[in-house]
């Protein structure tokens, strides 16, 4: 089952368990707009359009040798119910419009769980980013900026980086919106600080993931210190949860990534391994652990598995030889239907994603509000204010369950859904 179909069969489970009214269903599943780029015009597609429309903008550009390559971009809106459509781009040779369709939908539920006013929107260009040069990563940003700035704005639609974009992507996209609209810092997030970034926005999503991986494993009378760790991914997410747990006391037995996977029985020194890292060096020459298959790095034994990378890789061929007691979600939508339907029967005890990877969008609110106020907080804020928006949202995640009788998975959806649809009912909703 792809995302899109696991996305809206979690909403559509969501929605019946909350007893909502059919056509609010769906007004509530169809994306608000997408965006599709033919003969040179911008189409708005509706809410009575279906849901697997195309959407796309070509973005066409001079390559540094003179050549024009041609790459297709897109961006989902999805709901505005609850404030601007937040999301991010992401700049990857998968890319397609179920992919951000989906994500789309999950930022709306997303937001709506850790109770930041916004919606939820997604994108992203069809491009490798590492065969690109800088100069040509900055002309396609340009120019997808030029074809959708008329669509995103402060109060309407809020970027952010995501997977193969960063801060520098944020700032060409702040200053190209700027040409058009004026100087307007909160039109993005996750910008460079010297452009109105927040500080604590770079680890904000790896330390969402410690704090609530701290919530879930209290609620069941253990700790950070006392628990093993396995890690799937070692980017950005994956790196700063594994420094954060680290620092915790928590012992971190496994790592994997594209390079390869690594364990140590008595735990990776993760300062070393990330020194190692960022000197140029790849996980499987480590020295300070023995390289395994990165096959079995999903079914390591250990105490909590935190898959931080692709999608699906949590699935029914592998999922009944997880060993794990607890999996935090810090990728979009790692554990596939089945996985899950598997994991449960297992008794293994899963963090759903909607909460578990939300700290990068509540600093990104917080860089927003700082934004806009013209007054930016120091790191001790930041990570105090995300730290109580976590427990707080774990906490009415929890009430949920138990109202509806339900997992965490769809304690956070429901808690997500039910957000947005009373907030779709207050502004004068009419089937």
């Amino acid at each position: 089952m792809n995302a899109l179909a696991a996305t809206s069969r979690n909403f559509r489970q969501a929605a019946r368990l909350l007893g909502l009214d059919s056509k609010l269903e769906k007004s509530l599943l169809i994306p608000l707009r997408e965006i599709k780029m033919l003969d040179n015009s911008v189409i708005h597609i509706g809410f009575d359009e279906p849901l697997a429309v195309c959407d796309q903008v070509e973005c066409t550009i001079p390559k540094d040798d003179g050549t024009l390559a041609t790459f297709v971009g897109f961006r989902v809106q999805h709901d505005n119910a609850r404030g601007p459509m937040k999301g991010g781009i992401r700049y990857h040779p998968e890319v397609d419009p179920n992919e951000v369709n989906a994500l789309a939908q999950l930022m709306t539920w997303k937001t709506a769980v850790a109770a930041v006013p916004y919606g939820g929107a997604k994108g992203g260009i069809g491009c490798t980013p590492g065969e690109l040069s800088r100069s040509e990563l900055e002309r396609l940003t340009r120019v997808f900026t030029q074809k959708i700035h008329d669509l995103i704005g402060i109060n309407t639609d809020v970027p952010a980086p995501d997977m193969g974009t960063n801060a520098q992507t944020m700032a060409w996209i702040l200053d190209e919106y700027s040409k058009f609209h004026g100087h307007s810092p909160a039109v993005v997030t996750g910008k460079p600080i010297d452009l109105g970034g927040s500080l604590g926005r770079d680890a904000a999503t790896g330390r969402g993931v410690m704090y609530a991986t701290e919530a879930l494993l209290a609620e069941h009378g253990k700790s950070i210190s006392e628990s093993t760790f396995v890690i799937q991914g070692f980017g950005n997410v994956g790196s700063w949860a594994a420094k954060l747990v680290d620092q915790k006391g928590g012992k971190i037995v496994a790592i994997g990534d594209v390079t390869g996977a690594i364990r140590n029985k008595s735990g990776i020194d993760i300062p070393a391994l990330m020194k190692h890292r960022n000197e140029g060096g790849s996980l499987k020459d480590f020295y300070g652990a023995e390289v395994m298959d990165a096959a079995e790095l999903l079914v390591h034994e250990c105490d909590v598995l935190i898959p931080c990378a692709l999608g699906g890789v949590l699935n029914r061929e592998n999922a009944a030889d997880v060993k794990a007691t607890f999996i935090i979600e810090g990728a979009n939508h790692p554990t596939d239907t089945e996985a899950d339907e598997i994991l449960a029967k297992k008794g293994v005890v899963v963090l759903p994603d909607i909460y578990a990877n939300s700290g990068g969008v509540i600093v990104s609110y917080f860089e927003w509000v700082q934004n806009i106020q013209g007054f930016m907080w120091d790191e001790e804020k930041v990570n105090m204010e995300l730290q109580r928006y976590m427990k707080s949202a774990f906490q009415h995640i929890k009430d949920m369950c138990k109202s509806q009788n339900c997992n965490l998975r769809m304690g956070a959806f429901t808690l997500g859904v039910n957000r947005v649809a009373k907030a779709t009912l207050l502004r004068g909703w009419e089937a």
